[in-house]
């Protein structure tokens, strides 16, 4: 009994709780914990809250109270319910955007850095005409041309945050490719289709992630303001935009309508950004490096 007891004593007990610096990010935890509790609410807060967002069943321009903790809007509606569908709005545009961004900025991206030559001039250059147009403007002109829907708020939106995607991508490849491994895997006969898969793709993952992140946010904010125009979300669908643009004509007489729906705007865009913040200094090793360095100082 004794010797089992020396033997438990012996052991580095701290090694189970050791936590790598890096790790050890008070913004990126802060971003993971708002975002977590945002995609809770837009998955489960219908089935917590059940009223229905669309339904006049109170008196108009309540305060928070109760049975309505946001209060109701103009007609009587709950505001809590449509902030919970607000939510689901803005993750399902701010997803599907951000993927429309990724996949087709990855792949120019990675087209424009690899092959170089007239291919890299090509891609560079309708990159740099996005940028030419400020991104809210853009986005703007492309949802008034296709219409004032959900999808094409996607598509709008998706197309403004592919130029940002594109460059960076572009950048991280043009990286990569002066590695010697490279070298050796051409060297060896390698296809081009295994050299971008095997060896390229994997080594620009961690700006990518960040990248999708901090663009995520930029999605959300982006689909806010074309339905505060008019020109995403249409009323009587909830979106957070949209009771924005209701909510000024009630300042004076119910200011929360416009407090709760900017507040969330806020919030969930602090958090991918506070996400993005902490993954970068995980994921980028030079960042690491100078952490764990002072640490271990």
């Amino acid at each position: 009994m004794s010797t089992l007891t020396e033997t438990w004593k012996a052991v580095p007990r701290r090694r189970f709780l050791v936590v790598p610096a890096k790790w050890r990010n008070p913004i990126g935890i802060a971003g993971a914990i708002i975002v977590a509790f945002v995609i809770l609410t837009a998955l489960i807060g219908n089935l917590i809250w059940t009223n229905d967002p669309n339904l006049s069943n109170a008196d108009r321009l309540l305060g928070p109270s109760w049975a309505h903790p946001f209060g109701t809007d103009e007609i009587g509606r709950d505001s809590l319910a449509r902030i919970i569908h607000g939510a689901q709005v803005s993750l399902q545009v701010g997803a599907t955007a951000t993927a429309i961004a990724l996949v087709a900025g990855t792949v120019l991206g990675m087209l424009a850095g690899y092959y170089k030559g007239i291919v890299d001039q090509l891609v560079s250059r309708v990159i740099d005409l996005v940028f030419a147009f400020p991104g809210l403007v853009l986005a703007i002109v492309i949802a008034g041309l296709l219409g004032p829907t959900r999808r094409n708020a996607m598509i709008a939106i998706g197309i403004i945050i592919t130029a940002p995607f594109a460059r960076v991508v572009r950048a991280a490849v043009l990286e990569v490719m002066g590695f010697p491994f490279i070298e050796s895997s051409r060297a060896l006969g390698a296809s081009d289709f295994r050299v971008i898969f095997r060896h390229v793709l994997p080594n620009i993952t961690a700006p990518i992630i960040v990248l999708t992140s901090v663009y995520f946010s930029q999605a959300i904010l982006s689909e806010a303001t074309l339905s505060y125009l008019g020109l995403g979300i249409q009323p009587p669908e909830a979106a957070w935009g949209n009771m924005l643009a209701t909510a000024r004509q009630y300042v004076g007489t119910s200011i929360w309508m416009s407090i709760f729906p900017g507040a969330a705007i806020m919030i969930i865009v602090l958090g991918f950004n506070f996400l993005g913040d902490g993954l970068r200094d995980i994921l980028d090793p030079r960042v690491g490096g100078v952490t764990d360095a002072v640490t271990k100082k």
